[in-house]
């Protein structure tokens, strides 16, 4: 069976699933093969459960006209979301960088939404599987689609590139993170860029920060739309405020870094003809969610700058300085190992203790074997619930608290103790 063939039979189905415990009726099953598991063994449960077909590529389990047997399924995948990509007519933007492409992914979605019929990555399904179902989640009458690409190694943003083809793009900004899957940091660079290089060939526009001369550095030969020009940081103190075009928008986001992701976003809604009314309204009814800059109050009269779903060496230091401008009394930083950096671990996380000696916090309190391993007079713990009962004899009361780290780390199990 050929992809057009597939494309035919997909159209008539309800989508697409790889896990039998999240079975969509009339779907289609690609089995899909991992470290600890094999997709073809669960062919036949996931026909049982609703499914219409099951794409395998192990013949042996193959019984009926129902099984399509293929090559290899995830390549097969692949090959059906860049064919069904070909069949949508709407702008596709393509979304990467170090930090804040989830925010900024959700917060351009919430604007373009108020005009468009739109369709963006649900959560962070943004890699080599995850971008695919974007794709296939997308109806063919969708007016603006908004993917989401990240990238753990030299090579991923192209290959993503090209099933996704956007005609437009953005880099939120290129830091330090998966050092240890780029070989260092000049290889974050190569492999973010991949993006830019992609739409320059085929000639669509990019939306770049003003203020970041990196960015600006390596699109200068690209068709862009650059941001920022037009707008203004107001407050972060701690939820941000800012200008736009004139126009001053209060947000449900805490940290001055979200200023850039919410004037793209801004941006991206002008450049399409959103009313800068409708953006406003948009950035203002956005709260966030799932451990991403969340600002909260706690019974024990703490308030709560929750960033814990993920953490690197740059936005730990932007979440710092950004802390350190909030006006509050009994400041406290809770912060966690910075995973996945390779051989560079120890040095960055020494470089954020110093940086944390700099400030003037009321406490430091540090979790993981990363930080246990650096110099410093700070507290450590092991690990979350080392510091949870820890916690429970000291309680910390009317304070403003940070915590950040990587998901690992687990620092969202904190809240109920603060």
């Amino acid at each position: 069976m050929n992809i057009q063939e597939l494309h035919q039979i997909f159209l008539k189905s309800n989508g697409v699933c790889i896990d039998t415990r999240k079975i969509i009726k009339n779907s289609i099953f690609f089995a899909l093969k991992g470290k600890n598991f094999n997709g073809n063994e669960f062919a036949v449960a996931a026909l049982k459960n609703g499914c219409n077909y099951a794409v395998i590529d192990e013949i042996k389990f193959q019984e009926d006209e129902r099984f399509i047997f293929v090559d290899d399924v995830l390549n097969c995948l692949q090959q059906l979301s860049n064919f069904h990509r070909k069949k949508l007519k709407c702008p596709v933007i393509g979304i990467t960088g170090t930090n804040g492409k989830t925010t900024t992914k959700e917060l351009i979605f919430a604007i373009l939404n108020r005009k468009y019929k739109t369709v963006a990555t649900q959560g962070n399904l943004n890699n080599h599987i995850g971008v695919p179902l974007t794709l296939l989640s997308t109806p063919i009458e969708t007016e603006m689609l908004i993917v989401e690409m990240g990238a753990n190694h030299p090579g991923e943003i192209d290959f993503l590139s090209k099933i996704i083809q956007p005609n437009f793009g953005i880099i939120t900004n290129i830091g330090k993170a998966h050092l240890e899957g780029f070989g260092g940091y000049e290889g974050v660079i190569k492999t973010k860029s991949e993006l830019y290089q992609y739409i320059e060939k085929t000639n669509g526009k990019l939306f770049v920060n003003s203020d970041d001369d990196l960015l600006l550095s390596l699109s200068k030969y690209s068709e862009r739309i650059i941001y920022g020009e037009n707008s203004t940081l107001i407050s972060s103190n701690p939820l941000v405020e800012f200008n736009f075009k004139n126009t001053l928008i209060s947000t449900k986001m805490i940290g001055s870094y979200n200023y850039y992701n919410l004037v793209a976003a801004c941006s991206v809604g002008d450049f399409f003809g959103v009313s800068i009314d409708n953006c406003k309204s948009a950035i203002e009814s956005y709260i966030p969610s799932n451990n991403r800059s969340q600002f909260e109050k706690s019974e024990k009269g703490n308030t709560l700058i929750l960033d814990a779903y993920n953490a690197n060496p740059s936005s730990m230091l932007v979440a710092i300085q950004s802390f350190e401008q909030i006006k509050a009394k009994n400041k406290i930083a809770i912060l966690g190992d910075m995973l996945e950096l390779g051989d560079d671990s120890l040095k960055e996380h020494q470089l954020i203790t110093e940086e944390l000696v700099k400030r003037n916090f009321h406490q430091v309190l540090l979790v993981g074997n990363e930080f246990r391993q650096t110099k410093s007079n700070f507290l450590y713990f092991k690990n979350s619930n080392e510091l949870i009962n820890w916690i429970q004899n000291n309680p910390i009361q009317n304070s403003t608290v940070l915590l950040k780290a990587s998901r690992g780390i687990r620092l969202e199990s904190l809240i109920e103790f603060l």
